[in-house]
């Protein structure tokens, strides 16, 4: 390592594997992981695993924390409290959350902890219990939630110091060290012992590489135990290449039970494994049996495997990519999708999505391609003069709209079909290219590029064609929610103020934030309207729904309102105007509004509602109070509608803080209960304006998940200021 970044970076990893290590053995499990947040608070990315690797742990590498609450690191983070997948056997009342198994992506017996400071959420510590153990006791969750909370601290302390640490593409393993060390002359004897008896032997590490192998066992399998050392026995035993010999292994590491399986030798006789699984990885016995009285495999899969079956961890990796892509709603989650499943699953080191937009080629997203390459034909003509091997070649088909898949093993594959590709290098040996196709269009194309030549199997062509349909939809659904996505943030920008006035004598503060599922846009509104040098008027609403329409109506409401307040018109009136002005509309959607006037000189206001939740008011010294006003009714429902004034004192250093419902409303608790929460909250709150305005989201929506559109504007008044031109 070059920098003092690089060996500060090293020192927290290695401090941070030890205590993963020592936790994984004190609590008896197996294996154990840290999963990280990300800066952006949005992926859980796994960052090491000890005892198994992550693939074996976990589906993916990276989790969206807004993904189905039943993955229990999402659940632990959502809980903030430990999470156990299990029977529950022996778990007290105050246990943490218990998961089902069965609808869980991890093995039975794994448990969760959120990584917590009081400042921040830094991830989750996963560990796996052995699966016919007991269930989790109060020791056992005191002994993770401590180790949690201290590896917490020690994450926080680096982000502090500058160090941050940030999981690399792929997750590290760490072995779990063995027990004892053991002499060269043990070693040596017991070589010779295994080697002297009738039946093979070799040692896998938990990933399934040989390391170790006897005479005997390279013998039965007719391969030299030096083309055996250090690969797996299903990719160096060709007709051992089946999906169910490789699904045995992983199931005997990470469930720590024997397993068996047999296989047929293509130059006779049959051979038994027997697999005795350990905490360093995997003892097998191999040999020779009589046919008829050999042990038969159970799973019925291995008498159609073929030898181009998709190995188990690839099946995994697409059933999960297939089951995500349904939920993608946006181009990025697309991309990091692919970016953890498919590349994982088809051994990729590199991937693209093209897409064609009027004539030119854009690149949405890649991975492993060299970012100058990707550069270089980003945005380019369609018939521009790039060649670029696989990517414009890929490019070109987009153009001319074949929707076949191309598969190129080697460069020169690629070169016979595709001379102009000769001179340029973009570092891969093999390309698969998967044109996207939704009714019978192009919608793009998926580049997957292998380092090394690739031989693609039918099965691999095949399973490749169906997943690019997969992906096809998906990114046409995709773009499509993003275009909406851009019009819907365009337009609320165009509707809510860009910056609040700065007037005399007034601090404030602002937050909208939109439902967390559908579009980002909403009919929730605010202003601040100066209308005098000593004299503003606030105001917040809430128009029905979460869309188009709802901001399109919201827009008209806030216009009138602003038209009528500077005016000069009182508070009851601006409402009634406003309120006639709908009923002429006449809309569809309710509104709801509040309607503040602020002499700050007079320290007083006048306020008048139109069914809108109550404001809170807290004056200097004091706890905060819920407004009780005189309601009208919502707007554009009664033209003749009156809107009763109400007059507070606002004395200097007193806060006003209006809002709308998406801030008090929660499926599971009373309306009035929430606000007098909020009121409370608002009670104990000091410092800034924008740091009491966060405060008060966190506690309304502490997972960050709204059902509805959430506006919050506070106003605290000082002691007036000299005149000044207020820009």
């Amino acid at each position: 390592m070059g920098t003092g970044e690089d060996l500060r970076t090293a020192t927290v990893q290695d401090l941070l594997d030890h205590m993963l290590a020592r936790t994984v053995d004190s609590l008896g499990a197996h294996a154990g992981a840290i999963v990280l947040l990300d800066p952006g608070a949005e992926v859980l990315a796994a960052d090491v695993s000890v005892g198994l690797p992550w693939e074996f742990v976990g589906s993916s590498c990276r989790i969206g924390v807004t993904d189905d609450p039943g993955d229990p690191v999402v659940e632990a983070i959502h809980l903030r409290q430990p999470v156990w997948t299990g029977s529950g056997e022996g778990a007290g009342p105050d246990c943490g959350h218990l998961l089902d198994a069965d609808l869980s992506p991890y093995p039975r017996g794994t448990a969760v902890a959120p990584l917590l400071t009081p400042s921040a959420v830094w991830g989750a510590l996963l560990v796996l219990m052995p699966k016919n153990g007991p269930g989790p006791d109060e020791d056992a969750r005191r002994r993770l939630t401590t180790a949690a909370r201290c590896i917490a601290w020690v994450l926080q302390g680096a982000a502090v110091a500058g160090h941050r640490l940030v999981p690399g593409p792929e997750p590290r393993f760490l072995p779990l060290p063995t027990a004892e060390p053991v002499a060269p002359g043990e070693a040596r004897a017991a070589a010779d012992l295994v080697a002297a008896l009738p039946e093979g032997g070799c040692r896998l590490d938990p990933r399934g590489r040989i390391t170790f192998v006897d005479p005997t066992a390279a013998d039965l399998l007719g391969v030299s135990a030096t083309e055996l050392l250090g690969n797996r026995p299903w990719e160096a035993v060709p007709w051992l290449d089946i999906a169910v010999h490789e699904h045995r292994h992983r199931i005997a590491v990470a469930e720590r039970l024997p397993t068996t399986f047999t296989a047929q030798r293509p130059f006779g006789g049959r051979l038994l494994f027997q697999l005795y699984p350990d905490r360093t990885g995997v003892s097998v016995r191999i040999r020779l049996v009589d046919e008829l009285f050999a042990p038969r495999s159970p799973d019925p899969a291995e008498a159609g495997a073929s030898a181009g079956a998709v190995r188990p961890d690839a099946l995994s990796h697409l059933m999960c990519l297939s089951g995500a892509l349904a939920e993608a709603a946006s181009v990025r989650q697309i991309v990091d999708l692919v970016a953890d499943h498919l590349m994982l699953s088809l051994r990729a080191q590199a991937f693209a999505l093209l897409v064609s937009e009027a004539g030119r080629v854009r690149i949405v997203g890649h991975r492993g391609f060299n970012p100058n390459v990707m550069d270089l034909i980003d945005h380019v003509p369609l018939v521009a003069n790039v060649s670029v091997p696989g990517l414009t070649t890929g490019a070109q088909s987009l153009e001319l709209n074949q929707g076949v898949p191309a598969f190129f093993s080697d460069r020169e594959e690629l070169r016979t079909a595709h001379p102009e590709t000769a001179d340029i290098d973009d570092g891969m040996g093999a390309w698969a290219l998967l044109p996207l196709m939704v009714s019978g269009r192009a919608v793009g194309l998926c580049v997957v590029g292998y380092e090394r030549p690739h031989v693609f199997s039918l099965q691999e062509r095949t399973t490749l064609t169906s997943i690019g349909a997969l992906i096809a939809q998906a990114l046409d659904r995709a773009r499509q929610y993003d275009a909406a996505q851009e019009l819907a943030e365009g337009l609320q920008a165009r509707l809510l103020p860009r910056t609040l006035p700065r007037i005399p004598g007034l601090q404030m503060a602002a937050r909208y934030l939109p439902a967390s599922h559908g579009m980002d846009v909403g009919g929730d509104f605010y202003d601040l309207i100066r209308l005098s040098q000593t004299e503003a008027a606030a105001v917040i609403g809430d128009v029905q729904g979460h869309d188009v329409s709802a901001a399109g109506l919201m827009g008209q409401v806030r216009t009138a309102v602003h038209a009528y307040a500077v005016a000069g018109a009182a508070p009851g009136e601006v409402l009634a105007r406003t309120n006639r002005l709908l009923t002429d509309l006449d809309p569809d959607l309710l509104t709801s509004c509040l309607y503040a006037h602020i002499d700050i000189a007079g320290h007083c206001g006048l306020l008048a509602t139109a069914g809108h939740v109550p404001p809170l008011l807290r004056p200097p010294g004091r706890p905060s109070d819920v407004l009780d006003l005189p309601p009208g009714p919502l707007l554009g429902v009664d033209p003749a509608a009156d809107y009763p004034t109400t007059q507070v004192d606002l004395c200097p250093g007193t806060l006003l803080a209006v809002y709308t419902d998406g801030l008090v409303e929660t499926h599971d608790r009373d309306h009035d209960a929430n606000i007098a929460e909020l009121a409370a909250v608002l009670s104990d709150a000091c410092g800034p304006l924008d740091g009491i305005a966060d405060a008060l989201l966190a506690q309304a929506q502490p997972s960050g998940d709204r059902t509805d559109d959430t506006a919050l504007l506070l106003l605290k008044v000082e002691a007036q200021a000299t005149a000044e031109t207020v820009t």
